[in-house]
């Protein structure tokens, strides 16, 4: 797995759309080689972003609950937390 890829379940509070989405599109990233899109990529890159995002969000939702909360905090919730500052 991409070492960019932060564990998503467990979070508290939960794991945000946006959250869910960042971390979709670092995969398609990863497994694409692309990283800054085309005209020629781009819409299938945000087609596969928002299907793996959307497989992601109902895996989260059926997975039973983290007896402990993951080891790092995902890149959004880092930026807005105060030890960041």
């Amino acid at each position: 797995m991409c070492r960019n890829i932060t564990t998503l379940r467990g979070l508290e509070p939960p794991a945000t759309s946006e959250e869910i989405e960042a971390a979709a599109r670092q995969f398609i990233r990863k497994v694409s080689g692309v990283n800054a899109p085309s005209t020629r990529t781009d819409q299938a890159l945000e087609k596969a972003v928002q299907a793996v995002a959307r497989a992601t969000s109902e895996l989260l939702d059926v997975l039973p609950a983290r007896r402990q909360p993951p080891p790092s905090l995902p890149p959004l919730r880092r930026l807005r937390s105060p030890a960041a500052r």
